[in-house]
């Protein structure tokens, strides 16, 4: 991972303990995806502290000077953040489980076959 993204991610992870985010985790994407350096999940215990997560993390992202895309923030069942480094998933507890995105993204890519003979 790249230095700038491993710094931001430290941030992020400073600044979603300051909004009292819960069950925060990072996925590195390196050999599974090229959309971004790493993916970041964590909860809200609401939809209106989803909201305010986002809102914070989008503010102190502005003030540093990157630029952020988020979906998601009409209901707050569940708020993307793209960075372009990083991708931010913020959800409320029930729909996190629903979509067990750090089981999708926490494993290993299968090899693929037709390059193993």
């Amino acid at each position: 991972m790249p230095e700038a993204s491993a710094l931001l991610l430290d941030q992020l992870t400073l600044w979603l303990d300051d909004a009292k985010a819960e069950k925060v985790m990072s996925i590195a994407l390196a050999g599974k995806s090229t959309m971004a350096d790493a993916m970041m999940i964590a909860s809200g215990n609401s939809d209106r502290h989803v909201g305010a997560i986002a809102d914070q993390i989008q503010r102190k992202l502005k003030e540093i000077g990157i630029m952020s895309r988020a979906e998601g923030l009409e209901t707050c069942d569940w708020v993307l953040i793209d960075t372009g480094d990083i991708i931010i998933h913020l959800f409320r507890p029930e729909v996190r489980d629903f979509y067990n995105l750090e089981k999708m993204w926490s494993g290993e890519r299968p090899k693929d076959e037709s390059t193993q003979h």
